[in-house]
């Protein structure tokens, strides 16, 4: 009889329990599931809502003193989270509202310091799991919002008749959705063999983004899922094959950014945009010319779409809706922190992508390269959402654990159980006898000495 191999993505044990039921507990909040929509459902900051989010601010502090260890084990992340978390900080000086400045610094430090810890503790596919089984109980209880109670489940004004289930609107649905959906993937690639708990939580998933109606979604779900599915078929196929589907995808990527480049509002219209994004290009030429009066330090951390925001009115009067953010990561965070801030984070971030393409030969394969396939759908979403530095968002979060992934040094392989090189010692002398010479038989010749 044999041994079974090990199953090398679960080498390393998960956390007990409780520890995962708290986890999961703090990323579905920081999706800003149902409990935001009960008490803010206008998306303001409320005094309910700040005494709500207090216990989940005493788990991930217990959490992050739970597993310690591992932080420091991380500390280059942490360091870096502490310079972005600094320089929101320092915005307070020149905030346009310094008191939503410091209260969401204050946020922004804890939330951060739970991605590290979730990074550092969750490791191999422990994460993807993790993800997957929060995101299929979310989408369960958006179904549940949808039929039961289809005044919170579905748009009713604006966006009228698609689905939000148990969020603000559909776009933060479909976020959840496609990263629930490529966790799913990851589970699949790394485990290697069918698991019924994936399959249904993709087919969940990709329900639920239809029928946001979301073009960003969609085009995220569609890179994750194949992106996953390419990278685990390489990985199957050898190096021939994965050297083919290499120049297939570049080939591909050519085409499409040479039909996009000189044919623009036709691939549009093909995905059913306008020319304008829905009206996204105007309040990015807005919000340009406002950069263009703070360059270099921007509005403030968080400050920029307050209520009481001149800077936000001038913009909704001249775009003539209520814009509540800018509908790009990047231009958001130029408003927020000037250049200095963009270009801070967008040192974390490619910082984060290199130290996990090292990792795709052996810890991407151990995690179903769930890191690197979210990445690229963090580096697209942060092109049309407001996702960056975000002090309760989910995208951030992930990106800040994963950075935290590329970072952590790899575990030391688990030694071979006594009991097993007992068994193989045994094995061996049974099947594998040693040589044997006539001096060690009781009627063989004597071993004599050579003589020069």
């Amino acid at each position: 009889m044999t041994r079974a191999r090990p199953d090398p993505d679960f080498s390393e044990p998960a956390p007990p329990l409780w520890e995962q039921v708290a986890a999961l507990i703090v990323l579905v909040m920081l999706t800003q599931a149902l409990i935001g929509p009960i008490f803010a459902p206008t998306q303001e900051e409320t005094p309910i809502l700040r005494l709500v989010w207090l216990p989940i601010y005493a788990i991930i502090a217990g959490l992050c003193v739970w597993r310690w260890e591992r932080l420091v084990r991380v500390w280059p992340a942490v360091l870096m989270l502490f310079l972005m978390v600094l320089h929101a900080f320092a915005s307070k000086y020149w905030s346009i509202d310094p008191g939503v400045t410091q209260r969401r610094v204050i946020a922004l430090a804890i939330t951060g310091a739970f991605s590290i810890y979730l990074g550092a503790a969750f490791r191999g596919a422990h994460l993807p799991r993790l993800l997957m089984i929060g995101g299929l109980l979310m989408g369960i209880g958006s179904l549940v919002m949808v039929f039961a109670f289809p005044a919170i489940g579905v748009h009713q004004a604006e966006n009228f008749g698609l689905w939000r289930g148990i969020w603000y609107e559909k776009n933060q649905m479909g976020i959840v959705m496609v990263a629930t959906g490529t966790a799913a993937a990851a589970v699949l690639a790394a485990k290697d063999r069918l698991d019924p708990v994936a399959l249904v939580t993709i087919a969940l998933c990709t329900g639920l983004m239809l029928m946001t109606q979301s073009k960003t979604s969609l085009l995220c779900m569609v890179i994750g899922l194949g992106g996953i599915g390419a990278l685990w078929a390489m990985r199957k196929g050898g190096a021939a094959f994965a050297i083919v589907c290499i120049w297939v995808g570049v080939i591909l990527m050519a085409t499409a950014s040479y039909l996009f480049i000189t044919n623009r509002e036709l691939v549009l219209q093909a995905l059913g945009k306008d020319p304008t994004l829905t009206g996204r290009t105007d309040i990015w030429a807005a919000l340009m010319r406002m950069v263009d009066q703070q360059p270099w330090t921007g509005f403030g951390y968080s400050a920029f779409w307050g209520r009481d925001s001149i800077p936000a009115l001038m913009i909704r009067q001249e775009t003539q809706w209520a814009v509540p953010s800018a509908h790009n990561g990047w231009i958001d965070l130029l408003v927020q922190l000037g250049w200095p801030g963009a270009l801070l984070v967008g040192g974390v971030i490619a910082i984060a992508a290199i130290g996990t393409v090292f990792r795709i030969p052996v810890a991407g394969a151990r995690e179903g390269y769930f890191s690197i396939a979210y990445l690229v759908l963090f580096v697209l979403l942060s092109l049309s959402e407001s996702v960056l530095l975000n002090q309760s968002n989910l995208p951030w979060t992930l990106l800040l654990a994963i950075l935290a992934r590329a970072l952590a040094p790899e575990p030391e392989p688990i030694r071979t159980p006594q009991l097993y090189r007992h068994l193989a010692g045994r094995t061996r002398q049974a099947y594998q006898p040693g040589s044997r010479i006539a001096a060690q038989y009781a009627h063989g010749q004597s071993r004599r000495p050579i003589r020069l």
